[in-house]
């Protein structure tokens, strides 16, 4: 192997391999429906951290390839895979966060009508109908 300082490679490789497994297990997870029986875990902002994560470490991981590598095709092909996936992984981390954002809202306008519902409802309490009368 030419590869002396392998660093950067290793380093790549760990991002890769870590965001493919990380991906492919929500992707099966969203695929079949199975995220539905977890209701306790917010799946949007667990998207959004996937997605944000993997982009801020393809990045980092590309970056240092590009510093580090030996110029062969593999590597420069890495590199070149490395941006592609930073810009894939940040176009989805833009969808998330969109997404993440309506479901913010919908939440927050939710719990207004349940506040104004609860509000609005008279218990009929016998003691304070005895004081009416």
């Amino acid at each position: 192997m030419e590869c002396s300082p392998c660093e950067g490679l290793y380093f790549f490789e760990f991002v890769s391999c870590s965001a493919f497994v990380v991906t492919g297990v929500l992707l099966i997870l969203f695929s079949l429906n199975l995220h539905m029986r977890i209701p306790q875990i917010n799946w949007n902002l667990t998207d959004l951290v996937n997605t944000g994560l993997s982009t801020f470490f393809f990045f980092i991981a590309s970056i240092v390839l590009a510093a580090l590598n030996h110029k062969t095709g593999a590597e420069i092909a890495a590199v070149i895979f490395g941006f592609l996936a930073t810009a894939v992984y940040a176009v989805n981390t833009f969808l998330a966060v969109q997404k993440w954002r309506v479901s913010l809202r919908q939440q927050s306008a939710n719990d207004y009508i349940r506040a104004r519902t609860e509000s609005r409802d008279v218990d009929t309490r016998p003691e304070i109908q005895r004081l009416d009368t």
